[in-house]
């Protein structure tokens, strides 16, 4: 979906969307039960939860140092390949409610894209990634996270005159 402006050989390389520490947990993407139960097929051990009408991954304790990856994640990439969840297409762009809005914002954590400059982030946005991500989200509620300090709003939903 961003392939128009992140390149697949950059995300494949640093795959730190996919490696989350105790802090950043609640950030692990919402998968649908067809791709919740191929994650389970490939790797059985792989526990999820019922979140909302979709699945996250269950993650026991973390400790302060250590790290927990998405069980889709291998060691040549993601599992899923073009079926990756919602969440993970749309990355570093998040859908989040701020002050009772949805907005997408962008997480700091992606250099290839939180460096470049904010025209060109919200203009890609406005190419019609804005639409989908908002259309989705009425179909798929449970991808929209609380707002999270940081995490610069780039574009608030219209509000319907």
């Amino acid at each position: 979906m961003l392939k128009k402006i992140l390149s697949g050989k950059v995300c494949a390389e640093c795959r730190l969307c996919c490696v989350f520490d105790r802090y950043d947990v609640w950030e692990t993407p919402v998968f649908t039960e067809e791709i919740m139960l191929r994650i389970k097929k490939a790797r059985p051990e792989t526990e999820f939860i019922p979140k909302d009408g979709g699945y996250i991954f269950k993650v026991g304790e973390i400790g302060e140092d250590q790290l927990f990856s998405c069980p889709a994640l291998t060691p040549t990439g993601c599992m899923l390949g073009d079926d990756k969840p919602f969440d993970c297409r749309i990355w570093p762009y998040r859908i989040m409610e701020v002050g009772g809005r949805r907005a997408v914002t962008i997480a700091s954590i992606c250099d290839e894209l939180y460096n470049r400059p904010l025209s060109e982030l919200v203009g890609f946005l406005k190419e019609g990634l804005a639409e989908k991500i908002f259309r989705y989200a009425d179909e798929h509620p449970e991808i929209v996270k609380p707002y999270y300090e940081g995490y610069p709003v780039l574009l608030f939903e219209r509000i319907p005159l």
